[in-house]
């Protein structure tokens, strides 16, 4: 049986010189990576006791939804601004050129709720660090945090120092 990396395609100088992009499509295409992905993400946080599970679009949604199917509870989303229909709650970040805002539905997490992000990747944190804010914003707790892959040379985790982190894979470079 192959190990998760494996499934992962690295594309060396994408989208620049002397970065490899990490690319989760290829663990997606192939039913056995995608079987793996999940399962080995779920055996992360499986001592995790939690009430509901979110994930940013898209790759959150990707990874999150089997994640919450398999143990029975809900998924609610985070998304670009103005892509919700209902009331929100947003939240503004920096990106590494510019700026961006998330938003999720106001009555997607009650006060008091515990709530698992679920996403494909963490790198420098900034929007790990915004889904927090705004799960938070909302009275929910943020008990861990669970991603298919991490580029720690970026920091990320540094960013969230102070929540639950949980890696299926962990590249050491950028």
């Amino acid at each position: 049986m192959k190990k998760l990396e494996e499934y992962v395609r690295s594309i060396p100088d994408f989208p620049e010189e002397g970065i490899i992009f990490r690319d989760v499509t290829s663990v997606l295409q192939d039913a056995e990576g995608l079987h793996l992905a999940i399962d080995t993400m779920q055996e992360k946080i499986k001592d995790l006791e939690y009430d509901v599970i979110a994930g940013p679009e898209s790759r959150g949604f990707i990874f999150g939804m089997p994640i919450a199917y398999n143990n029975k509870k809900p998924f609610v989303l985070i998304r670009k601004a103005g892509k919700l229909p209902c009331e929100t709650v947003s939240v503004d970040y920096d990106l590494e050129y510019g700026k961006a805002t998330i938003e999720m539905h106001k009555d997607s997490v009650k006060k008091g709720q515990k709530v698992l992000i679920v996403d494909d990747l963490i790198a420098t944190g900034g929007t790990t660090e915004a889904m927090v804010k705004l799960i938070e914003s909302l009275g929910g707790e943020v008990v861990g945090i669970v991603v298919l892959m991490e580029l720690a040379g970026l920091k990320g985790r540094e960013r969230i120092r102070d929540y639950r982190l949980e890696s299926a894979i962990v590249y050491e470079g950028k």
